[in-house]
């Protein structure tokens, strides 16, 4: 195997094992002994595995092809959640296999599915542990972006050159960027919650939330949390963390040249929020209660998706577009992404309107850049876009295969190809995955991580295995 496959799996079980240490300490510090040795187990086998990953690693130079880095990633979603998994099948709670991966996975891929119907009930350290499956998984899909940027377009790789250098001799010094980036803005998240009176251990488990763009809450419902105006206000405002590109705050403080290419995409979603927040107040806010509304909607399109139980249910259509919509190319949120629609959109009526005035001219370009479409980005978002219809269609096919009624599958089908848990605003807030059945599992963690993994991906490794020359 190629170095770079295997450091990269070495570097997040060695994360994993600091965060299995932080545990420890913790049940150790509040005498929570319940769970205690499952840490245990979960520190050794992912410090062996980072020390065996990296004592087996090749020193061989030649790049790696797309191939093996697609490959690697993918291994890692399926891996890694395995050693998450075993402090919930070693817990007190009697977990099969299925519903120990089950949960791994969907905190790994930031979902938010739960198979625990009363998390009051649960040990605050596997509460931790749920939340921090979500963070590392957030970083994880970080790092994969960057792993996988050749197969993005020349706009989005361009937006990271304030921040990130593409030679492979300073990987690890751009990793430890990343990392400190995203530990840094975990901490601010941490800490504002905090001075906003939300209790420690809940703004601990919600900055991990937040900044992975998870749904994984450390009580049963948000109002436990979120007891007033004000914090309901910031945490609205929090959400948009992974919504806007990751590095965004970087460049706007650290970068001398402010030039509007880097913060192309950021601008367009800025205005996109503005216009969605001026709809909604003026046309949508049927209650009185834009704070609720405020909430829901920075929820949906920083593809979280957890909401208060009178959110309005009458909205969830909408509440879901935004979903499939998404934030960033380079936030820690899932969905198509909103410059890829806009892009798409705009070139579809630069087409058709080409053909009706063919003696003028149109220009197939975003409003603050000064860079063209490339037919190729067009061809590529399109793809992404057919490749989502197919999953969702399919995915809601095997749901209601499975006995859930056709609305209930179509809306979990979106939800689980976003990544966003499901919640009152989606009319799902009572879903039991408990109660499926191991395949109905098994359907969900495949598309929770095909979900996580750029779709496009899914067409590279296709055409390497089923069009060989």
């Amino acid at each position: 195997m190629h170095y770079i496959k295997l450091i990269y799996l070495s570097v997040f079980c060695g994360i994993i094992s600091i965060l299995s240490f932080f545990n420890i300490v913790y049940s150790y510090y509040l005498n929570l002994y319940l769970n205690l040795n499952t840490y245990v187990y979960a520190f050794l086998v992912s410090l062996v595995l980072a020390l065996v990953f990296y004592i087996s690693k090749n020193n061989d130079k030649n790049k790696i092809t797309i191939y093996e880095k697609i490959l690697t990633i993918l291994l890692g979603y399926f891996l890694l959640p395995l050693i998450i998994a075993i402090p919930f099948y070693f817990s007190i709670y009697n977990l099969t296999f299925i519903n120990s991966y089950f949960e791994a996975i969907s905190g790994f891929t930031s979902t938010g599915f739960t198979i625990f119907n009363n998390i009051n009930h649960i040990d605050q350290s596997l509460i931790l542990w749920r939340s921090a499956s979500q963070w590392v998984g957030g970083l994880y899909f970080l790092f994969s972006i960057i792993l996988l940027i050749d197969i993005f377009d020349h706009s989005f790789k361009k937006s990271l050159t304030n921040f990130i250098s593409f030679n492979k001799a300073e990987t690890l010094k751009q990793s430890l960027k990343i990392f400190f980036l995203y530990s840094i803005i975990t901490f601010v998240i941490f800490i504002i919650l905090n001075i906003f009176d939300i209790r420690l251990f809940n703004s601990l488990n919600m900055a991990m939330t937040i900044i992975s763009s998870g749904g994984f809450l450390p009580s049963n419902n948000l109002s436990n949390i979120l007891i007033n105006n004000s914090q309901t206000i910031i945490t609205a405002l929090l959400m948009l963390t992974s919504f806007f590109s990751i590095f965004l705050v970087y460049n706007l403080i650290f970068t001398k040249n402010h030039n509007l290419n880097f913060f192309n995409e950021d601008i367009h979603l800025l205005f996109y929020l503005l216009i969605l927040l001026s709809i909604f107040f003026i046309f949508l806010n049927f209650d009185n209660n834009f704070i609720i509304i405020l909430l829901s909607l920075t929820s949906s399109v920083s593809n979280i998706g957890f909401s208060f139980n009178n959110s309005s249910a009458n909205l969830s259509f909408i509440f879901l577009i935004l979903v499939m919509i998404g934030g960033s190319f380079f936030s820690t949120s899932s969905g198509i992404r909103f410059l890829k629609v806009y892009s798409l959109l705009k070139y579809s009526i630069n087409e058709i309107l080409s053909y009706s005035r063919p003696k003028n001219i149109f220009i197939n370009k975003h409003l603050f850049s000064k860079e063209f479409f490339e037919l190729n980005e067009i061809h590529k978002y399109f793809l992404s876009v057919l490749i989502f219809i197919i999953s969702l269609l399919f995915l809601s096919f095997l749901l209601t295969l499975s006995g859930i009624e056709f609305e209930n599958s179509f809306k979990l089908s979106i939800l689980t190809l976003m990544n966003t848990v499901n919640s009152s605003m989606y009319g799902l807030a009572d879903f039991n995955f408990y109660d499926l059945h191991f395949f109905t599992k098994y359907y969900l963690i495949f598309f929770m991580i095909i979900g996580r993994l750029e779709l496009l991906t899914l067409l590279i490794i296709c055409k390497k295995f089923l069009f060989k020359n």
